[in-house]
């Protein structure tokens, strides 16, 4: 849970001076709005859109994730300034309208500039994003006197977003492969825009006064001396974000692939349709899984190890099914890893630490994969399948080497 968390903190319990439709309103609003934000229709084409229309190398593909990653880190604490002091209502209604701008930039022509100006657009709207939905929903419901609706309503945000997510995913497929690859980023703008009107909608609930926000320095610092104060803690933080910035270039790696044996342009937002339904039947049967392997730890294990397998298969491999099948693996339980280490962090952490080193791992795990991209971009240049010979291996050894003490995980 990253700093925006604090947002919850403090609201009055009171309908006084709020129209109570209003606030009844505001989660299908926030809903909408996950939804449409996350209708990526690039998505599934955007290294064809980056590399045959944009014209860059896989190493600049991945530098400019880099830099997304480098300005995310950078904004993840100063726009939520914006919501403290504005609320989170303009928060998210400048996220949708950051992301639509962004997307006509990033399609307006093929030149490097355009596309780094387009990347700290979408990390600003991501930052404006992050937390501020959460915090409003979380304050809308204690406002309404439904509370206890948190849970179940938090879980729904994430669904909808999900389902934003295959959506553009599925539709992005068929409009590259009809209009051109620029059209699904064009055509991305739309929901955007709708979904920064539809936020204008939203009632803002009351605030008790005084909320303060620490500094970027203070955030990440005070995080990184209670990990290095505790060690194992410390286990496992670097057992997740060792991992995660590795599984993290399948989302990168994939379509390079899918090409490489024929799979069709207009098909591969199936593929990543696929990926983002693996996550889910994986994390929804995690407690199953877990009972199955004898123990959490073996499950986290197994969850890091598999991608490893799974860019070696993919660098061997020649045909469809074994591609697709190693893709979506590596999807499946590299990039739902880390939502695993949930509970074992925040047993260990002290409530009044809890956002601060959260947001501290958040903000490294953003850090290592801006480092690791430009490597992979290197390697993937001189040999696609030596890259990711050499991630498979490097994501078997991470798992071995970094693996969280057994304490840390111990319920």
């Amino acid at each position: 849970m990253g700093p925006r968390s604090r947002r919850r903190a403090g609201c009055v319990p009171t309908q006084i001076g709020v129209g109570f439709r209003g606030l009844a309103r505001n989660p299908g609003l926030l809903a909408a709005i996950r939804f449409l934000f996350f209708l990526h229709f690039v998505s599934s084409v955007l290294i064809p859109f980056l590399r045959d229309w944009g014209g860059l190398s896989y190493l600049e593909i991945l530098l400019l994730n880099a830099w997304f990653m480098g300005w995310s880190f950078l904004l993840e604490v100063p726009t939520g300034v914006v919501a403290d002091r504005f609320g989170r209502r303009i928060s998210l209604a400048l996220a949708g309208a950051a992301a639509s701008v962004a997307a006509l930039v990033l399609a307006a022509a093929p030149r490097y500039p355009l596309f780094l100006l387009g990347e700290v657009l979408f990390a600003a709207a991501t930052a404006l994003l992050s937390g501020a939905d959460e915090a409003l929903l979380y304050d809308s419901l204690r406002a309404l006197g439904r509370e206890e609706q948190a849970t179940r309503s938090m879980s729904r945000l994430e669904v909808w977003k999900l389902a934003g997510i295959v959506v553009g995913a599925l539709t992005g497929g068929p409009l590259a492969a009809t209009l051109g690859l620029r059209a699904p980023l064009l055509l991305q703008a739309a929901p955007a825009a709708l979904a920064a009107a539809l936020a204008l909608a939203l009632v803002e609930p009351p605030h008790a006064p005084g909320l303060s926000r620490p500094r970027v320095g203070e955030l990440l610092l005070g995080g990184l001396r209670l990990l290095r104060a505790q060690p194992v803690l410390r286990s496992l933080a670097l057992d997740l974000v060792a991992s995660a910035s590795l599984a993290w270039l399948v989302i990168w790696l994939y379509q390079p692939q899918l090409e490489r044996v024929g799979v069709p342009l207009a098909l591969f937002g199936t593929v990543h349709a696929a990926m983002c339904l693996g996550q889910i039947g994986f994390l929804a049967g995690a407690a199953r899984f877990e009972r199955l392997l004898g123990g959490r730890r073996r499950l986290l294990r197994l969850a890091a190890l598999l991608p490893g397998f799974a860019y070696l298969a993919l660098a061997a491999a020649s045909d469809v099914a074994t591609v697709v099948g190693a893709i979506v693996l590596a999807a499946t339980f590299g990039l739902s890893r880390p939502v695993l280490f949930s509970g074992a962090l925040n047993r260990h952490i002290p409530s009044a630490q809890r956002a601060t080193v959260l947001s501290s791992i958040s903000m490294l795990r953003t850090l290592a994969i801006a480092l690791v991209n430009p490597i992979a971009g290197l390697l993937a240049d001189r040999s696609m399948r030596g890259a990711l010979v050499v991630l498979g291996v490097a994501a078997i050894v991470v798992a071995f080497v970094t693996g969280a003490r057994p304490q840390a995980l111990d319920d």
